[in-house]
């Protein structure tokens, strides 16, 4: 009966990988589903391990419970705090000019100083670090996502292979290893895990980026949506931001991505360019502007609101005047003027739609030419898109109407800018207690994420937007696998029948083909899981063997790291899955052939190196 549920676990785990791979049912269908036949197998015949340990239901489900998954929804969460305040705008551009006009080279940059820094941090809070930094740089430059994130996260564990504190599984290893009698210092992987990360950064820098195919990412619409410009009119009241400014060449250079058209001053119309002129009290500008541009003045306070007793998710000040800057709530969206509707003909201004839907409008974009003209002041026609401002509950009562077709996909929050440095500085804290251990990182990533929620960083509409479901469901369905397999004995038996085939060949044959196994079986089971399961095995080897003892313990912990081709081998590659919007196949195709040349980089340079 053991070897039916032994085998049984085997099928189950080769369908789920098939079913992955092929990518005809969603990530979530295949996940349910293996979980399922799973919980069915061990349900209908119970199974009890030679310890008498029953593999329950409970033990099976263990992994949703999992504090590496719960890690990993936490910090997606104070990332999208990062994004929802522009943290990361500010370093992201100094980083990006670093690299001049080139994106590919400003990429490149970040990319290989966080596979550096994983050399002496721990890696996965260095991914934390740079994916919203990654995120607005290939933004900026109009990088496709796709070929940003993989990278990292596959750079970022080269590095952390080279030292013992790069990477929690060298952590791990190395304690096995002095059970066994074996001590391991920090630079002892320094050697071998240098040429390694050399030859396999080569890969992932210059190949592995035409590898992989284009998908619709969060950095792809984010950009596309904000290339449209929109015109709107900017009243310059007492006290706004632009007062002050001066022109300078015809233009003026504070107002950054607004670019203005016409200004009004007590009625009289000023044309560009704009020479001499200071911009003051009572001043109106009209002016053009992605939808970015837009939701960055409001977020300092530049372009306001129609006040509505703080109900379109502006904030109150206590002494009753409606803020400059708007709520965590409040949101910009595309609407289209649809044929025959009741607002064609109208102007902005005496159109109602303020009255009737509570909404303000902020730029009007049509494909015909307009004149300068303030926007109040402007005709709607069909076909115009036009720019409105309200907070969530506000927007969702737009659907269905048939005289505004509502693009609901370009609803995005207004950066709360003014809470940049909360959310910057909860960020900087987890990192910081991570790196130095004074707190496990699912503590810290769970307490920032509370943070970000608590100091109005972002909504929880906004951190429900950043949970990611098949990451969800597939770590927690992948556990269960494991689970499965180290309980049924599965794991063993793949260990054990690698060590009988070898017995009698050449060292190096031996170390090579033990590494291959243990790349395979992290990319299955989980690289912690590995490097406890084979290092007990590796040393025994080496003993019988009479070879160095190093080169079987590299061996492990280099192999154990080489979990580039499933999205659950490593907790980085889930972190940028993601934002890179990457399937199991995606991993597949681009880790796949790195593993290979891991191994073939080993096997070829490991008995020169330990003189095998």
């Amino acid at each position: 009966m053991q070897d039916f549920h032994l085998l049984a676990t085997f099928a189950i785990i080769g369908a789920t990988i098939v079913a992955y791979a092929s990518e005809r049912l969603s990530m979530e269908a295949v996940s349910l589903a293996s979980l399922s036949a799973l919980l069915l197998l061990f349900g209908f015949f119970p199974y009890t391990s030679g310890e008498g340990v029953e593999l329950t239901p409970s033990r099976l489900l263990a992994g949703f419970s999992d504090p590496a998954l719960a890690t990993v929804i936490a910090l997606l969460i104070v990332g999208q705090g990062l994004f929802a305040t522009d943290a990361i705008d500010g370093p992201a551009r100094s980083i990006g000019r670093l690299g001049g006009p080139s994106g590919r080279r400003a990429i490149f940059l970040v990319i290989i100083t966080a596979g550096v820094l994983s050399a002496f941090l721990n890696n996965t809070p260095v991914v934390v670090i740079f994916i919203p930094i990654l995120t607005v740089i290939a933004a900026q430059r109009s990088y496709p996502g796709s070929r940003v994130f993989m990278p990292l996260s596959f750079m970022c564990i080269l590095g952390g292979m080279t030292t013992l504190l790069g990477s929690s599984t060298n952590l791990i290893a190395a304690g096995v290893a002095e059970d066994n009698g074996v001590i391991i210092s920090f630079f002892d992987l320094t050697g071998m895990g240098s040429m390694l990360a050399v030859v396999g950064g080569l890969y992932v820098l210059f190949l592995m980026p035409s590898m992989m195919r284009e998908r619709s990412s969060e950095i792809s619409r984010t950009h596309s949506s904000h290339g449209a410009q929109f015109i709107g009119e900017i009243p310059v009241t007492a006290g706004h931001p632009f007062i002050g400014l001066q022109s300078k060449a015809g233009m003026f250079p504070g107002l950054v991505d607004l670019t203005p058209r016409l200004m009004h001053r007590r009625h009289v119309p000023i044309l560009p360019p704009f020479e001499g002129i200071t911009i003051s009290a009572g001043d109106t500008l009209v002016v053009t502007g992605t939808r970015r541009a837009f939701s960055k003045a409001l977020a300092l306070g530049s372009a306001v609101a129609e006040p509505d007793d703080g109900q379109d998710g502006s904030e109150l000040r206590d002494d009753g005047v409606e803020s400059q800057r708007p709520g965590p709530d409040y949101h910009l969206v595309e609407a289209v003027v649809a044929p025959g509707s009741r607002f064609a003909g109208r102007t902005i201004q005496l159109s109602g739609i303020r009255a009737r839907h509570g909404v303000s409008v902020f730029g009007v974009q049509r494909k015909s030419r307009m004149a300068r003209m303030p926007l109040s002041e402007i005709r709607l026609e069909p076909g115009d898109t036009i720019l409105l401002g309200g907070n969530y509950e506000q927007i969702i009562q737009l659907r269905g109407d048939h005289d505004l077709l509502l693009l609901e996909h370009s609803a995005e929050p207004v950066p709360q800018s003014r809470k940049a440095v909360f959310a910057f500085s909860i960020f900087i804290a987890i990192i910081l207690l991570s790196a130095f251990e004074i707190l496990p990182i699912v503590v810290s990533a769970i307490t920032g994420a509370v943070l970000m929620l608590a100091l109005g960083c972002l909504t929880i509409y906004q951190a429900a937007r950043a949970f990611d479901r098949q990451v969800f469901l597939l770590v927690g369905s992948s556990i269960g696998l494991a689970t499965a397999l180290q309980a049924t004995g599965g794991a063993s038996l793949i260990a054990d029948t690698t060590v009988a085939a070898l017995m009698g060949a050449p060292v190096p044959v031996v170390l090579s083909v033990l590494f291959i196994v243990m790349a395979v079986v992290t990319n299955i089971l989980s690289n912690n899981a590995t490097a406890v399961l084979f290092m007990p095995i590796a040393l025994g080897v080496a003993d019988r063997l009479g070879a160095s003892q190093e080169a079987f313990v590299a061996a492990v912990i280099f192999a154990a790291n080489a979990s580039f081709a499933t999205p659950i081998g490593y907790q980085t590659n889930l972190l940028v899955m993601g934002p890179g919007h990457y399937g199991f196949r995606d991993y597949l195709r681009a880790g796949a052939p790195l593993v290979l040349i891991i191994w073939l980089t080993f096997s070829f340079l490991a008995p020169w190196y330990y003189g095998l």
